[in-house]
Order: C-alpha cells, then structure tokens, then sequence
C-alpha cells in the first residue's frame, strides 16, 4: 500500500521537471522569429513566437491604387501563414518535450 507513494512522488517530481521544462521552452520560443512572404515576396512579415509582428514590408510594386483589394489579400494571407508557422513551431517543440503526449492546453 505504501509502496505506491514512492511512485506517486516519483510521477510528482517528473510533472515539476516537465512544467519546469515547459514554462523555459516556452519563454524562450517567445523570442524566436518567424518570417513569412506571400505575392512571391510582395508582401513579407516577421512575428515572434509571442505572435507580435516584429514588421510587415510592402513591395513597392505590390501598390497599384487601382487594386487595392490585392493588396490587402496578400497582406492578410502572410499574416494568417505567419500564425500558422508560429502554432505549428511552438506545436512541434512542445511535442519533442513532452514526447508526444498530446496533452490538452493548460495541463500542464
């Protein structure tokens, strides 16, 4: 009977070690950047693992007053991409970490 709360503080000890683990990868994937371009690099943004856009850079040729609408839709898509690499970045460290687990957010 007592022989199991060996491993019950053994189990406690590795969650402490792993949130530990978590919480440095964490900050430290925060100040990675990520840089994505959509129009074959009319439009190019930088965002931090935070999802801050460091900065959004425009290609001169990409301004054409007359379609404007263009330009918001590749502005739009090089920041949706520029997310998804983010999720997918902070998903594919997190999982080396937990050995793919796949456990819900905020289990740890």
């Amino acid at each position: 009977m007592f022989g199991n709360m060996g491993n019950m503080s053994g189990m406690m000890k590795k969650v402490q070690k792993l949130q530990a683990d978590m919480a440095k990868l964490q900050a430290e994937l925060k100040l990675r950047t990520i840089e994505t371009s959509a129009g074959g690099g009319a439009v190019t943004v930088v965002i931090n693992g935070d999802k801050q856009f460091q900065s959004i850079k425009i290609d001169p040729s990409a301004v054409d007053p007359q379609d404007v609408e263009m330009l918001e839709d590749l502005v739009l898509a090089a920041v949706n991409e520029a997310i998804k690499k983010v999720d997918d970045m902070m998903a594919q460290e997190m999982g080396k970490l937990t050995g793919g687990l796949n456990l819900p957010p905020g289990m740890l």
